[in-house]
């Protein structure tokens, strides 16, 4: 694992020694979760990950807002997780070498809950919350909120399909039974809130 120093770490941890994460005091990650090479993390505030997750290779969380990856989710290869942008409709002069009081950035936070997977070069915008379970399809854009389970694509986002809750959940009991289950870093955090 390449030298970080995060707020806390868990066990089983790789972060590959191309990522770059900005920030990783602020960051929570829990147990055996895997950070591919070239992955880029600008954290600016306390932001969690949590158990078994895979951030795949290219993939980028940035905008300077929180965000929070629960139990089983998964970026994968070239997704761009977003939790800040500038206004491009003429709020503000936009780029970061502007001066603060000549821009106007819109920070919010990213949310993607247990159990839910981003296909390859998705844009999660943001103040999204991707639900638990949800698929997002490869080369969508979500604009809005992802229903629990559900799978979405397109550019907009929208549902096509259902995925298989119990037969999920039963597998994830079925993992805890053999190996243990390790401790939750998110418990009793809304949208927009971290773990301390």
């Amino acid at each position: 694992m390449t030298e970080h120093r995060f707020r806390s770490v868990g066990l089983g941890v790789r972060v590959y020694p191309s990522a770059r994460i900005v920030g990783a005091e602020y960051l929570h990650i829990g147990d055996h979760v895997i950070i591919d090479d070239f992955v880029f993390i600008q954290v600016t505030r306390p932001s969690v990950i949590g158990n078994y997750v895979h951030i795949a290779a290219f993939a980028s969380i940035t905008g300077g807002g929180p965000f929070v990856l629960e139990d089983f989710a998964g970026l994968s290869s070239g997704v761009r997780l977003l939790t800040g942008s500038e206004d491009f409709l003429g709020g503000g002069l936009t780029n970061p070498t502007i001066p603060p009081p000549y821009r106007a950035v819109q920070r919010s936070h990213a949310w993607v809950q247990a159990h839910a997977i981003v296909g390859a070069n998705s844009v999660i915008l943001p103040g999204v919350t991707v639900g638990t379970g949800a698929a997002v399809g490869a080369l969508s854009l979500v604009r809005r909120d992802v229903a629990p389970w559900s799978v979405v694509a397109g550019s907009p986002a929208r549902r096509i399909g259902q995925r298989p809750a119990d037969a999920l959940l039963a597998m994830e009991q079925s993992l805890y039974a053999q190996h243990g289950k390790p401790g939750r870093l998110f418990q009793n955090i809304r949208p927009g809130q971290v773990a301390p």
